[in-house]
């Protein structure tokens, strides 16, 4: 073979071994799940997929990783992270996992208030200001050691506790409140309101005050692959860019909902 014809070959294997590399790269997918809880993640391949499925995926497009959302019970998905199956659990507060790895910044605040119609004066200021209030709530939601409590000790006494389960529980137990068969409503501020800004109603329930202490929520990391302490490193530049340069906000104005 000729000098001319074996340093074709050599550059057609070294470009052959270039694409792959590059396919290789591009090929990096990171699998993220949780169970449906729009907007924080809402229903895989919808248009928009929920707040922190949106940034995940913007973020690490920017280093050339591909973000799988997968929606999966809560169980299952805090399984799957801890096994290694998966790589991150989203939307999750240090106490669910506290082996699992954590951005130093967490992606938000889960913030659970009452909610009344707009023409009700009255205001939550701790549990014994409830005692004259009908509440709805959502069945096997958890919402503070002090609530849980009075709710499971009235979830019999509906002119107390009326409690909600199914798909449709918020959409039921917020008709029951226009209609005036509840007079507040127990639920994450965001969830409300990104329901009410896709139905088109902003500003029809008024905010009656929340529960004493907010919680981090964060995207958070398998602690069996050795692959996520240099995503948690990723994800951490990620958010402080994106809060510094406006586009975290951008999202949550997208969803109809605001920072608490």
């Amino acid at each position: 073979m000729s000098s001319r014809s074996c340093q074709t070959l050599v550059r057609r294997i070294l470009s052959l071994m270039l694409i792959g590399l590059a396919s290789a790269v591009r090929a990096e997918t990171l699998v993220i799940a949780a169970d449906i809880w729009c907007p924080i993640n809402c229903v895989p391949g919808a248009e928009r997929p929920g707040i922190f499925v949106e940034l995940a995926r913007e973020i690490f497009a920017e280093a050339g990783i591909t973000v799988e959302y997968r929606a999966l019970n809560w169980a299952r998905t805090l399984h799957g992270v801890r096994r290694g199956e998966l790589n991150a659990a989203i939307g999750a507060g240090i106490e669910d996992a506290p082996d699992f790895l954590f951005t130093a910044t967490p992606v938000a605040q889960s913030r659970i208030c009452f909610f009344t119609r707009a023409d009700s004066t009255w205001r939550f200021s701790g549990v014994p200001s409830l005692t004259q209030l009908r509440v709805g709530v959502i069945n096997d939601y958890s919402y503070d050691d002090e609530l849980n409590a009075y709710i499971d000790r009235y979830r019999s006494n509906s002119t107390r506790i009326q409690v909600a389960s199914g798909d449709k529980a918020l959409e039921l137990t917020l008709d029951k409140l226009r209609l005036g068969r509840l007079d507040a409503v127990l639920e994450n501020s965001w969830v409300l309101q990104a329901m009410l800004a896709q139905q088109g109603r902003e500003g029809e329930l008024r905010e009656a005050g929340c529960r004493e202490s907010d919680i981090p929520i964060y995207l958070a990391f398998s602690p069996a692959l050795p692959s996520s302490a240099h995503y948690v490193e990723l994800f951490e530049q990620g958010l402080q860019r994106y809060r510094a340069n406006g586009r975290l906000q951008e999202l949550l104005d997208a969803y109809g909902v605001s920072r608490p």
